[in-house]
C-alpha cells in the first residue's frame, strides 16, 4: 500500500482474514496471508475514525491506547445504533445466541444476527464455539441474561486475558469438551426461563484452531501497546485471531498487534515482501502478553 491509508482494521467476512483501508472516498482490502510479510510506519497524529460510516465532525486526536479510536461523541454515536444498546427492540432479524470459548475457564455467551453466519466469533477470536438457540432479537438478548444469572456466564471477556491464554491452549477435544458441557448445562435451563420464543438448536462444537492459524505458529510473547509518530511495526504474519495479528519478529518472537490499534492513524509501507522471516522490525512499545512488565520507548 502507498502512504495516506487509514486501516479500518481485520474484518473476517469468511475463513481468511482481510484488512480493510480507506484514502478519502477511497477503499480497498488486504487480504491476509499466513507466512507473508507485513509492515508499516505511523505517521503524525492519530485522529478519531467517525461513526457509523460518517467522518468525525471535530477531527478530534484520540489516544494511541484506545481501542475504540473514536473520540466521546463518536463513540456514543455509534453505540447508540448498535445491537448491544438495547435499542432496536422492534428488530425483524433473527439472532443466534452463541457459546465462545478463548481458554481454559474462558467461556462467554452472546448474540450474532444470523445472516452474518460465524463473522461474529471469528471476528471476537473465539478458538471453539457452538449455537444455543435462533430467535427474534429480545429472547436471544434474555437467553443471554437467563444463562449469566442462573450460570455465571459472562457476555463479555477481555482480549488481555484471551491473548494470555492463546499460546498454550489444550487439544482439541479438551477445548470441544468444556463447550459441550456448557451446553449441557444451558439446555436443562429449558422451561425454567429459557424464552419460549428462541428455538434451540442441536450442539455442534466448530473448533477455528486452523482457521486462525494458531495451532502451529509460536506461541506470542509480545504485544503492542500503542502506535506513536514514526513507529514501525514489521514482520511475518504466522497466525490472526479476531483483531490480533500474530507477527514473527526477529530478536523479540512472536509479537501481537491489535489492529484496533492503529485505526485513525495515517500508514507508510514498510517493504518486507520477500525478506526471510527473520528480517522484521518493531519500533513502537510493547509489554509482555500475561505479564506486567513494560517495555517503553522506541527499539
Amino acid at each position: 500500500m502507498s502512504g495516506g491509508w487509514w486501516c479500518a482494521g481485520v474484518r473476517w467476512p469468511g475463513q481468511v482474514p482481510e484488512l480493510g483501508w480507506s484514502r478519502g472516498g477511497d477503499r480497498r482490502v488486504s487480504v491476509l496471508a499466513y507466512g507473508a510479510g507485513l509492515g508499516f510506519r505511523a505517521l503524525g497524529e492519530r485522529h478519531c475514525v467517525g461513526a457509523r460510516g460518517n467522518v468525525c465532525p471535530l477531527g478530534a486526536v484520540v489516544p494511541g491506547r484506545s481501542t475504540g479510536g473514536r473520540c466521546a461523541e463518536c463513540a456514543r454515536l455509534d453505540r447508540a445504533h448498535s445491537v448491544a444498546a438495547d435499542t432496536m427492540a422492534d428488530d425483524p432479524r433473527t439472532y443466534r445466541v452463541y457459546l465462545a470459548w478463548f481458554g481454559p475457564g474462558l467461556v462467554k455467551v452472546g448474540i450474532t444476527g444470523e445472516e452474518r453466519g460465524a463473522a461474529r466469533l471469528r471476528e471476537q477470536g473465539a478458538v471453539v464455539f457452538g449455537w444455543l438457540g435462533r430467535g427474534p432479537l429480545m429472547a436471544a438478548r434474555r437467553t443471554e441474561e437467563v444463562l449469566r444469572a442462573a450460570l455465571g456466564v459472562p457476555d463479555r471477556i477481555p482480549y488481555a486475558r484471551k491473548r494470555a491464554v492463546r499460546g498454550r491452549l489444550p487439544g482439541r477435544e479438551e477445548r470441544a469438551a468444556e463447550v459441550a458441557e456448557l451446553y449441557g448445562r444451558a439446555a436443562r435451563l429449558e422451561g425454567r426461563g429459557w424464552p419460549e420464543s428462541l428455538e434451540r438448536l442441536p450442539l455442534e462444537v466448530v473448533d477455528q484452531a486452523e482457521v486462525f492459524g494458531i495451532d502451529r505458529a509460536p506461541a506470542p510473547v509480545r504485544s503492542v501497546r500503542e502506535l506513536v509518530d514514526g513507529g514501525v511495526v514489521a514482520g511475518r504474519l504466522v497466525a490472526a485471531a479476531g483483531p490480533d495479528l500474530h507477527l514473527a519478529v526477529d530478536g523479540v518472537g512472536v509479537v501481537v498487534l491489535d489492529t484496533r490499534l492503529i485505526t485513525g492513524w495515517d500508514l507508510a509501507a514498510v517493504p518486507v515482501e520477500g525478506v526471510p522471516a527473520a528480517e522484521g522490525d518493531v519500533r513502537v512499545p510493547l509489554i509482555d502478553i500475561g505479564g506486567s512488565g513494560v517495555q517503553g520507548g522506541l527499539f
